[in-house]
């Protein structure tokens, strides 16, 4: 693939490296370079780009390094890569740099429920003290008169902030805002597609529909066209004999044809991994989780809110109920059937009793609609939400969405706007079969 590299993006990392290596006189130049934004953005990406482009080698650390249950032990490891980068440089004769992915994961104080360790300390303390003296960084225990070739050091993360003040202070750290504009996300979706002979005005069509997505989300829409295909190979050979075919099989990996990459069906498999991403950011299950936790409160902070519902309307789904299977405790009402003088479907009195708890609750109405072929696969697509207090205009609502999606399975979704999670999944149509 031919990926894309940002010029802003190159030019900010070719610039700090090269500076790092130039004696400058009178120049105190920064040695650490932190590259922030928000995640999924392509930061790590685009500076492995960028060493490929220029030759440069780069060691790695991650975040998962800078804890340990020894005190001391990423501090030692991050003087210990230092020494290894330097020492590329000496024997190989090339740039090299040390490279730390997600830096605030490993050493920032997220909130008062992030525990700050002495490794933690340690690792801030340890930056400090190689941004300072680059030349002598020694290892505990031992001590080296030779100095070392100073080695940039840039570091990823989502909030510097969250990282010890004086560590990040400009003397010590630059610091680089990385958010691709339109231009730049579109040279990155189709460096991600360049193998499918995607048209430049599909790309930017498929970037204009998805403005507020990151980076990653292109990249996991072109692996989610293969679901089917894959889906198709399991069934094909059977349950039991994948690991056989796929592992250390002699026929060889299995081999796919190229799936279709057509604006529509790319745009309808995006609109379902949004869906899977509203859906995450409605529930906000850590939310309750952590303040059970903290406060002994077993229903979490909206239990007393909920109970305003009847118990069979807001418990727990079932998991039935979550894969849309059919239970004998569980027979959903069928609303199709004869439509009202005003064309629209009418609801069952079940229905209108589940509607009228959840307005009386001060819940938002959800619904959703999938056909019998995505039903298997859970891809439910939805109408708009239903925030309307008057009886009536929600009903209506409610009955406009059933009577267009007559033919498809509809679950009425109750939310609770403040908590913004769901407190009532139910099927209520299903078609004829």
């Amino acid at each position: 693939m031919s990926y894309y590299i940002s010029p802003r993006f190159l030019d900010k990392l070719a610039v700090h490296i090269t500076k790092n290596y130039l004696d400058l006189p009178g120049v105190r130049v920064p040695l650490l370079l932190g590259v922030h934004g928000r995640k999924g953005e392509g930061k790590s990406f685009q500076c492995e780009l960028v060493f490929e482009k220029m030759g440069i080698e780069a060691v790695h650390m991650s975040a998962g390094e800078l804890e340990s249950p020894d005190a001391g032990d990423p501090a030692r490891l991050i003087r210990l890569r230092y020494r290894e980068a330097a020492e590329f440089i000496k024997v190989r004769g090339k740039m090299c740099v040390l490279m730390i992915n997600d830096l605030d994961a490993g050493a920032g104080r997220m909130d008062k429920g992030t525990q700050y360790t002495v490794n933690t300390q340690m690792v801030n303390g340890t930056l400090m003290n190689i941004a300072d003296n680059p030349t002598d960084v020694q290892l505990p225990g031992s001590y080296d008169s030779t100095p070392l070739h100073r080695v940039p050091i840039i570091v990823t993360g989502n909030d510097l902030s969250t990282l010890y003040a004086p560590l990040i202070r400009d003397g010590r750290m630059d610091k680089f805002f990385w958010e691709p504009n339109r231009e730049e996300k579109i040279g990155i979706v189709k460096g991600i597609f360049s193998e499918d002979n995607l048209p430049s005005s599909d790309i930017e069509q498929l970037v204009d529909k998805f403005p507020n997505q990151a980076v990653d989300f292109f990249s996991a829409l072109r692996s989610r066209i293969y679901d089917e295909q894959i889906r198709q190979f399991i069934h094909d050979i059977g349950f039991e004999r994948v690991s056989v075919r796929v592992v250390n099989s002699v026929d060889g990996p299995p081999e796919f044809p190229k799936p279709n990459f057509k604006l529509p069906r790319l745009i309808e498999f995006g609109n379902v991994m949004r869906q899977e991403q509203q859906r995450v950011e409605d529930m906000k299950l850590s939310q309750e989780y952590n303040h059970s936790s903290q406060f002994g409160d077993v229903g979490g902070r909206d239990s007393a809110r909920v109970t305003s519902i009847p118990q069979e309307s807001y418990k727990a789904v079932t998991r039935n109920e979550l894969a849309n299977e059919p239970t004998k405790s569980h027979n959903p009402d069928k609303v199709k059937g004869s439509g009202s003088s005003n064309g629209h479907a009418k609801l069952s009195s079940e229905v209108l009793e589940h509607v009228e708890n959840l307005l009386s609750g001060g819940y938002n109405i959800g619904i959703e609609y999938v056909d019998r072929r995505r039903f298997r696969t859970n891809s439910w697509k939805s109408c708009p939400t239903i925030s309307d207090t008057d009886r009536r205009q929600a009903i209506a609502a409610v009955e406009s969405c059933l009577a267009e999606h007559s033919g498809d399975y509809i679950r009425l979704i109750g939310i609770d706007p403040k908590a913004k999670r769901r407190v009532m999944e139910k099927i209520i149509q299903r078609p004829d079969v």
